[in-house]
């Protein structure tokens, strides 16, 4: 059959469509299992290796999912919605909340920490005004939702600025970062994020549990104080099946 530009699409890509047709029209409810390979081969007219790709591109797409033993089953993870705005206003980490909290109902974990002064990457160094030799205090941690990893963070900041802080420690008490920040009298007043997708690297799906051929959503955030000066970076990785980017702001 071909698509839209008249090109003959790969079977396992037909197959593929016509189940995630299938799963949106509602004929697959989340948890249902899918046809197996072993029935979409004679069904189709094609091997078996094709019908387990066809499967293979639902679960990259984050659609399917497998299960030891049991097959594959429509995705039954409900993605968390990032609320990219209203996570980072004042009144959320100023009042002693976590940031998360304006995600999502279903509460984040942390599951892996690590807190250690650091040479940053270059890159990292020069948004944060860091001169040759001069450290950062990096923060990284996995978190993970219904033991399901979902995402990597890795927020650096000048050492100098934070040393002896909270935030050189694992807990970083009510409101995180950026209370502490403000505590030390280096309030974030302005955030920029920017959004990219990539595949992961190697190391990056293992943490994950993920499939090396489902894109992550990399996205870098840098926190500036009221003197305009850089005071974090963040870099996160996160699973793109497991996350919606949403953006709500007036005209």
């Amino acid at each position: 059959m071909p698509d839209e530009q008249g090109a003959e699409r790969p079977k396992y890509q037909r197959i593929a469509d016509d189940l995630k047709a299938a799963i949106e029209a509602g004929e697959y409810a989340p948890g249902d299992r899918l046809p197996g390979e072993n029935v979409l081969a004679p069904r189709y007219g094609v091997a078996v290796m094709t019908a387990r790709q066809a499967l293979r591109t639902l679960k990259n797409q984050g659609l399917a999912e497998s299960r030891r033993g049991a097959g594959v089953f429509v995705q039954a993870f409900r993605p968390i919605r990032r609320r990219g705005i209203q996570r980072l206003a004042r009144n959320q980490w100023g009042a002693g909340k976590s940031i998360w909290d304006a995600d999502d109902d279903r509460a984040l974990s942390v599951d892996q920490v690590s807190v250690e002064e650091v040479t940053p990457p270059r890159h990292i160094a020069d948004v944060l005004g860091l001169a040759d030799g001069e450290t950062a205090c990096a923060r990284s941690r996995r978190y993970s939702l219904e033991e399901r990893p979902v995402m990597l963070a890795a927020a650096y900041l000048p050492y100098e600025l934070v040393a002896g802080s909270a935030i050189t420690r694992p807990d970083t008490g009510p409101g995180g970062i950026y209370a502490r920040l403000a505590d030390l009298g280096h309030a974030p007043v302005h955030f920029r994020e920017e959004v990219r997708g990539r595949l992961p690297t190697s190391a990056e799906a293992a943490q994950l549990g993920m499939s090396v051929e489902r894109p992550v959503l990399k996205v870098c955030r840098t926190a500036y104080s009221a003197d305009g000066q850089a005071v974090e970076v963040q870099e996160m990785t996160l699973d793109s099946a497991s996350y919606v980017l949403d953006y709500e702001f007036d005209a």
